[in-house]
């Protein structure tokens, strides 16, 4: 139940994923663009550029603005009813797919938390799933209006950028990382490969999230989910990540020229004509 996918590792000790990007590494120039803010991840950025003697440069969280959506529409219509920062958002990302059983052990612990909450559930393409065969019996039922399920898409910057949105239950994939910070929403993780482990241990150390924690077999129970979803919506612990997450959102909001002035920067400094006297220094 809940365990983590993993690639097979090859000869060499790295997964196919792994080799990709050490491959794109090694072909590229002195300059590598990453999508992140020094503020926080300024260590293993200066750590990164001295081990592989590359300059790694980030170019801020690249989230782009939330759309404006008609605001009778059904989702906004029924976070409207909410009190302010009362809900949790849910989505596990567009890679990954929940099992019956971690669909309900996800249920369950939105169940048991008390707090409102929106999730959105999506099955792989060709599994015709029916939703409430998906769902614990008689969860719907349950828990009425507090809870409201979106099959397949839903707009989450909009969702994000709702005041009563009060925490982000997520697979801790970085481009929902950044778009929660942008959008100064603390983040539950729930990490399930790849980065997305690594991705939550740094929002847990920079004060803006809480992991939900395995047990010993890498497994999640629906109590664990409730606890956590409870201490960042619903306690007085999650006012601290939430003054965090917006602080981190005011940072992001007012240094990305800043960030794109330092990329032109390099790009400039990269372009520059190399002179006979750089081609001979170049030689030895």
């Amino acid at each position: 139940m809940f365990e983590p996918t993993e690639e097979d590792e090859g000869n060499d000790g790295f997964t196919d994923t792994q080799r990709r990007v050490n491959g794109c590494i090694d072909g590229s120039s002195q300059i590598i663009l990453i999508k992140s803010i020094r503020q926080l991840e300024g260590k293993y950025i200066d750590y990164l550029s001295n081990i592989q003697n590359k300059r790694y440069v980030p170019v801020g969280p690249l989230v782009r603005a939330p759309e404006t959506e008609d605001e009778h529409s059904e989702i906004m219509e029924w976070l409207n009813s909410k009190t302010r920062c009362s809900t949790v958002f849910a989505s596990f990302g567009t890679e990954y797919f929940l099992s019956k059983e971690e669909t309900e052990v996800v249920a369950l612990g939105l169940e048991l938390s008390k707090v409102n909450f929106l999730w959105v559930i999506r099955f792989p393409v060709g599994q015709n799933r029916n939703l409430e065969e998906a769902l614990p019996k008689g969860f719907l039922e349950r828990v009425g209006n507090r809870g409201k399920i979106v099959q397949g898409w839903a707009p989450q910057l909009t969702i994000l950028s709702h005041w009563s949105i009060g925490g982000f239950v997520s697979h801790c994939g970085w481009s929902s990382v950044m778009e929660g910070l942008k959008l100064g929403v603390p983040i539950i993780g729930m990490p399930m490969h790849l980065d997305q482990p690594l991705n939550a241990k740094l929002i847990v150390d920079a004060g803006v999230g809480e992991e939900v924690v395995r047990d010993k077999d890498g497994n999640i129970d629906e109590h664990q989910v409730a606890k956590v979803v409870r201490e960042v919506v619903a306690e007085k612990s999650g006012q601290r990540l939430r003054k965090k997450a917006r602080e981190y959102s005011e940072i992001m909001k007012g240094n990305g020229d800043e960030e794109i002035d330092e990329v032109v920067k390099e790009l400039l400094n990269l372009c520059k004509p190399i002179t006979r006297r750089d081609s001979v220094e170049m030689l030895y």
